[in-house]
């Protein structure tokens, strides 16, 4: 089993206010990925940058995501997790953003915990793991 990283906690490591090293040491014997909509997301923040400099250093740092975890594709066995637990979650009322939707579907799929910083959205899932991520955030000034 391993654990499956939101873009939540991605840009909040980004942005300084994650310790996204620290999570890796105290969990040092797991595997770590991202969903192939959360780097779709990475990279949609490098096209977004107002700025060329903004833009190199979102690059440089999603680059970076992308050379050090591994993507888990979305194939047609998490399209069949996807469509099923979409329907159920219609079905209960409780429908989560469609990029969450895939993550969480990529997570049941494969046997993986998800970490991230939304769990309110994740929290409706049945099923779906998630890590306590509190003490890797870090404090804001």
């Amino acid at each position: 089993m391993g654990v499956i990283l939101d873009s939540s906690v991605l840009i909040a490591d980004e942005r300084g206010r994650f310790d996204l090293p620290a999570l890796f040491r105290a969990r040092a014997g797991e595997e770590f990925f991202i969903a192939a909509i959360t780097a779709s997301e990475l990279l949609h923040g490098v096209e977004r940058a107002n700025t060329p400099e903004r833009r190199e250093k979102r690059s440089l740092y999603v680059e970076g995501v992308l050379r050090k975890l591994p993507v888990i594709d979305f194939e047609l066995a998490v399209a069949r997790r996807h469509a099923r637990l979409w329907a159920e979650l219609e079905v209960a009322g409780r429908v989560i953003g469609p990029h969450d939707l895939l993550i969480a579907a990529t997570a049941l799929d494969q046997g993986h915990s998800v970490a991230t910083l939304n769990e309110a959205e994740f929290a409706s899932v049945p099923g779906l793991r998630l890590e306590n991520l509190s003490a890797f955030v870090v404090a804001r000034n």
